[in-house]
C-alpha cells in the first residue's frame, strides 16, 4: 500500500510541476498579460450609473 501512495504522490507532484511549467512558459506570456489587463478594460461602475440615470433606492 505504501508503494501505491508513493506513486500517487509522485504523479501528483509531476502534474503540479507540469501545470506550473505550462503557466509560466514563454508561449503563454502574451495570454497571461492580456488576462491580467482584463479588470482594467471594464468601464467604471460610477460612470455607468450616471449614464443610466437610475437611483438605488
Amino acid at each position: 500500500m505504501a508503494v501505491l501512495n508513493g506513486v500517487a504522490t509522485l504523479l501528483a507532484i509531476l502534474t503540479f510541476l507540469g501545470i506550473v511549467w505550462w503557466a509560466f512558459s514563454r508561449g503563454r506570456a502574451q495570454a497571461n498579460h492580456d488576462a491580467s489587463m482584463l479588470p482594467f478594460s471594464v468601464p467604471d461602475e460610477a460612470i455607468m450609473d450616471k449614464k443610466e440615470g437610475g437611483s438605488h433606492e
